[in-house]
Parts: structure tokens; C-alpha cells; sequence
């Protein structure tokens, strides 16, 4: 569903040489849900001000500090200030822009993982609290229609074409950290292998995360038991480049949970399995159009985007006809587009669209 009006936006990171920003920025825009308005988007005021251009941000609103961007923004009359903040900086500044811009009167969207620390993300989930406003956490792969018709394929239990849940295998396999890309002035690499930026856990921190999250959004359940080992295969790294796990989850079943930066030649291959009593479901983000159905009974069937047998959600997750490519942007777009209609609506969060559940690890 297209939005009415769009939202204003204002963003926190995202300066030249960011990737992540540009991807938030291109799905909040996608469906004229949001319009970027502000933004504090590099320590660099002349770096923020080069991207500010490019962005179409007024200069008077592109601002050296998170903190005088909130500031100002509160300012402003009430027709004009930013009503949602984007977080989209590395990992270690989430807990106090998310704390701040709740406790000033701001929705949030936080780019994953949701902080660093436990203690941290108590502090978040208590401002939340106390603030009334709602919280997004961009785990985008739940927006991808086919990951949301296999949460609805498990969920059906019994009476599904999985029956109930046994088996849970989810991987992120990359290869783009094998060598020591850090030392040689890459800034993608460098932040995500300094535990200053990034946090102590770095695949983990990373795409574990992503492989954690998609474990349990398909599965309904919460994985409450672990026995995992992580290791830097990159001589002098301070963070770990490869972790796996043995998990347990609420409900009775089991699994692996597995990622690695190291794996030469994987590009972005995350992908999951789960197989219940009757059969089982496969689900692959290099080929995010199709879900394969496992049987006892016959062959695999393939389930694609865009056809009328998907269940209700799904089939309002996809934006063009059978056969058409979407994925990545797309997934983000679907969250942007559906957390604005919540904003909008006053209703609480959908409870399909990771919150901050979604980055509970403290309990």
C-alpha cells in the first residue's frame, strides 16, 4: 500500500564512502513514505555538507552533531521538524542516538544490530518505554516476501506443509574479509573489525546477527541455548571473522547457526532450512524469489513472488508481477513503508516488523 503523505526524515551517519546510508535512504524514499529533511551525516561538517547536496538537504539542516541536529529539530515549528530519526552509524553510537532522540519526541529508525552491550540495550528498550514513540529495527530481511510466506508456512504447524518444528540450519557465508583488508584504509572493513566501533563481536556483530534474526522470525520461536565458538582467522584481527553455534530453541526444536567473513569466493550467502515433521522449507537471499517445499511425499516445489497463492502478507511484500527481480532494497522498503503507516495510523507496531524484540539478547 503506498502511503499518503510522506514523513519527515532526518538521518544520523550516512556521509560519503557510507553504504549502508544510501540504502536507507533509497527505501525510506521508495514509496513516498518519508522525506529527508535533516540530517547530522558525518563528523565532518564539510563531508556533511558534500552529502547534504548530493541529498537535496537545505545547508541550514545539515547539521555538524547528532545532539544540535536534535536540538534543532525540536526547535522548529511542529509542521516543519523531523518527526522520525534514521541511525545509520556504526555500531557503538546506536544506544545514545536511539536514547536521545526517543527521550526528545523522535520515532527511530535503528539500522542492526541494535547496540553493543546488554546494558546498553536496556537502556534503549527503557526509553523506548517511557517515550510513547515507536521503534523500528532494520533487520531488512524480514521484509522479503518470501521470508514472511515461510514464517507463515511454519506458523501453520499441524497443519502446514512442515508440521511442527524439528530442525533449524541458518548461515551467512561471506569472503570478503579473508584477508587483511582493515590495514589497508577500506572503511567498511575498518569499522567493522574495531571493537571501539563495532563491538566485541565482529562476523557475529556483522551477519551473525542477520543469520540470528532470520532464525527466529521464520521459526516464531526464541533460541534459548547456544554452544558456539568463534575464531579470527586473520592474523592480529581484534574481532572474531568466523563463529558457529549449536542452538536450542523455545519451542523443542534445534540447530546450527553458522557465519564467516572468511569464506573465499561466498559473496552474501545467507540462507536457512527448516524441517519439521512432514517436511521442510529452503529459503536462500542470493535467490530471495524463491522458497523451496520440502516433502515426504514428492519432489521440492518451489513457491515464487508475485503469484495469488501466497499467504496475505507476502503477496502485499511484492511490488512487480511473477518473474520480475526484487530483493534487497525492496525488503528495506517494505519496512520503512509499513512502519510509516504506523506512525501515521497511531497503532503499535505491527508485530511482523522487528522492534526492539528483535534486538533482545539480554535476556
Amino acid at each position: 500500500m503506498t502511503t499518503t503523505y510522506p514523513l519527515r526524515l532526518a538521518m544520523v551517519g550516512g556521509g560519503p564512502g557510507a553504504f549502508i546510508g544510501a540504502v536507507h535512504r533509497t527505501a525510506a524514499l521508495m514509496d513516498g513514505a518519508f522525506t529527508l529533511v535533516a540530517g547530522a551525516l558525518s563528523s565532518d561538517p564539510a563531508k556533511c555538507q558534500e552529502r547534504a547536496a548530493e541529498w537535496g538537504i537545505a545547508p541550514e539542516r545539515a547539521y555538524d552533531s547528532w545532539r544540535e541536529m536534535l536540538a534543532a529539530e525540536q526547535a522548529l515549528p511542529e509542521e516543519m521538524r523531523a518527526q522520525v530519526i534514521s541511525i545509520v552509524t556504526p555500531n557503538h553510537l546506536h544506544h545514545e542516538v536511539a536514547i536521545a532522540a526517543l527521550h526528545a519526541g523522535f520515532h527511530v529508525a535503528c539500522d542492526k544490530p541494535l547496540t553493543t552491550t546488554s546494558a546498553h540495550a536496556v537502556a534503549i528498550a527503557d526509553a523506548l518505554e517511557s517515550s510513547g514513540k515507536l521503534f523500528l529495527l532494520t533487520h531488512n530481511y524480514t521484509g522479503a516476501p518470501m521470508v514472511r510466506e515461510a514464517r507463515a508456512l511454519v506458523a501453520q504447524g499441524e497443519e502446514g506443509p512442515i508440521g511442527t518444528l524439528r530442525k533449524v540450519y541458518v548461515e551467512y557465508l561471506q569472503g570478503w574479509l579473508s584477508e587483511d583488508l582493515e590495514t589497508t584504509g577500506q572503511k567498511q572493513a575498518a569499522w567493522r573489525t574495531d571493537p571501539k566501533r563495532n563491538g566485541p563481536g565482529g562476523s557475529l556483530g556483522d551477519i551473525g546477527t542477520h543469520a540470528h534474526n532470520l532464525a527466529e522470525f521464520i521459526s516464531g520461536q526464541r533460541i534459548t541455548r547456544l554452544l558456539g565458538s568463534r575464531r579470527s582467522f586473520v592474523e592480529g584481527r581484534a574481532v572474531d571473522d568466523d563463529a558457529m553455534a549449536m542452538i536450542e530453541f523455545e519451542g523443542g526444536a534445534d540447530g546450527m547457526l553458522r557465519c564467516s567473513q572468511v569464506c573465499v569466493g561466498r559473496e552474501n550467502g545467507l540462507a536457512i532450512q527448516l524441517f519439521g515433521t512432514k517436511g521442510g522449507l529452503e529459503w536462500r537471499q542470493e535467490h530471495p524469489n524463491d522458497l523451496t517445499i520440502y516433502s515426504a511425499t514428492e519432489g521440492p516445489l518451489t513457491r515464487r513472488t508475485g503469484n495469488g497463492y501466497l499467504s496475505p502478507l507476502a503477496q502485499s511484500s511484492c511490488r512487480v508481477p511473477p518473474g520480475h527481480p526484487e530483493g534487497y532494497l525492496e525488503s528495506f522498503a517494505n519496512l520503512y513503508r509499513e512502519f510509516a503507516d504506523a506512525i501515521r495510523s497511531g497503532d503499535p507496531l505491527p508485530t511482523h516488523l522487528p522492534s526492539i524484540e528483535a534486538g533482545n539478547t539480554w535476556t
